[in-house]
């Protein structure tokens, strides 16, 4: 049982870790003041890959080549990297007990780690089925995606049964960009889902009619309205059938499950004042106990634009709540203050030859422009959602750069709109005006 210190601890190896880590390298850190301490076995990487290239049949993403911070167009902070900025990386150590009051983490391994602040990153984990007593969800070749070596068992079962039958339960991000990975692996690919369209939380009937036909088109079969209640498998327990509640049974030589995720808080359980299921932060990401701050998936922040509080699940905001942080710590130390975290909601997603980006809020009426048939070989459309007579929201597929510039800026600026019918003729150009 090993003791150690550091003034700066980092909890977790995700995007939000490796960010916070490449701040914090920014912001001068003196050789031997941080550690990340990470359960996984490399450094913190960007995890949307594991989903995308990581599966594609050929040119597959293969670390090192998406170590953070690559996905912004950063520096790859490699292992050796941190090494030589100073940083302590510590892998394949899973903190267990964590007491703040005396600014300790304990690990598995029973070595213990003390710090003066504390970053809270450790994100998410999948929503399993096993949880939810479904019956024989245990059996092999059920999958799930959050960690590499998730997506290292992914490839391996997508080889071992090449061109077989595949079942993703789960009709959200992971269902839908895991459907195209599979059918572009050439596998015989059922989605289903219980909602009455793909990615409810965000698309409208309408954005959700067009992926659905898209995806049809590919080959992807889709069953909505009902679940996964039970599966049965073969005597060498592998995964055999997925039993739907409807009553109708699949044949799948694998099952991906993407039935959403849940933040990795109860370290910390009646520790730090929690919210809508994350940590409680302010504005600079602290929370209610002093010298320790939640980024990333488990913070529950205040969303300035909105006047609300929110917790955001998207690697988008895991790396701007974590340079946040580090950077109001810094300041803080320094006598000095940063301005409150005002963020803008940004989500995306690629799959087949589409791609998608949507900024803001999809609360209110909302309308359709462009060209959304799923036929065409290049459709490119769009959506705005108004209320109070202001857009909040806007979506696009098939836009350029600037055309998602121009989504970004009217979603901060939540411009007055005339009327629906007017959003609707003009299209990408009433953005382009703002």
């Amino acid at each position: 049982m090993a003791e150690k210190s550091f003034k700066y601890i980092i909890l977790g190896g995700g995007v939000s870790a490796g960010y916070a880590a490449k701040e914090f390298a920014n912001q001068g850190v003196k050789p031997g003041e941080l550690a990340v301490i990470s359960k996984e076995a490399v450094a913190p990487y960007e995890r949307p890959a594991l989903s995308k290239g990581y599966l594609f049949p050929e040119g597959a993403a293969r670390l090192p080549g998406f170590h953070c911070c690559v996905g912004s167009g950063g520096e790859k902070l490699l292992a050796e990297s941190y090494k030589q900025k100073g940083i302590e990386l510590i892998l394949s150590t899973e903190i267990v007990k964590a007491d703040l009051s005396v600014k300790s983490l304990v690990s598995a391994a029973g070595d213990v780690f003390k710090y003066e602040t504390l970053i809270i990153a450790t994100g998410s984990t999948v929503l399993r089925l096993t949880d939810f007593g479904v019956k024989g969800a245990d059996s092999k070749n059920i999958l799930y995606l959050r960690e590499i070596d998730d997506a290292d068992n992914l490839v391996e079962a997508i080889k071992a049964k090449k061109g077989g039958k595949a079942v993703v339960v789960g009709g959200g991000y992971i269902g839908l960009e895991l459907s195209a990975a599979l059918r572009i692996n050439n596998f015989d690919v059922t989605m289903v889902f219980p909602e009455p369209w793909c990615m409810p939380r965000l698309f409208t009937a309408d954005i959700a009619a067009f992926y659905e036909t898209y995806y049809t088109n590919k080959g992807v079969k889709i069953i909505k309205g009902t679940v996964a209640s039970g599966f049965t498998a073969h005597s060498s327990g592998e995964v055999k059938e997925v039993q739907l509640k409807d009553g109708r049974t699949l044949e799948a030589d694998i099952v991906i499950v993407g039935v959403g995720a849940k933040p990795l808080t109860s370290l910390f359980k009646g520790e730090v004042e929690e919210d809508k299921g994350g940590i409680k932060t302010d504005a600079f990401f602290k929370t209610s106990v002093p010298d320790v701050y939640a980024v990333g998936d488990v913070a529950t922040f205040p969303m300035k634009m909105y006047g609300d509080v929110r917790r955001v699940e998207h690697v988008d905001h895991s790396r701007k709540s974590a340079e946040q942080a580090v950077k109001a710590i810094k300041a803080a130390e320094g006598g000095a203050a940063v301005e409150e975290y005002d963020y803008l909601p940004f989500f995306y997603s690629r799959s087949f030859d589409l791609s998608w980006q949507f900024y803001g809020d999809n609360v209110g009426d909302s309308v359709l422009f462009g060209d959304s048939n799923p036929s065409n070989p290049k459709p490119k459309f769009g959506a705005y959602w108004v209320q109070g007579g202001k857009v909040v929201g806007a979506f696009m597929e098939g836009g350029s750069g600037d055309e998602n510039k121009a989504l970004a800026n009217v979603a901060k600026a939540r411009p007055a709109a005339e009327s629906l019918d007017e959003l609707t003729k003009q299209g990408i150009s009433f953005a382009a005006k703002i």
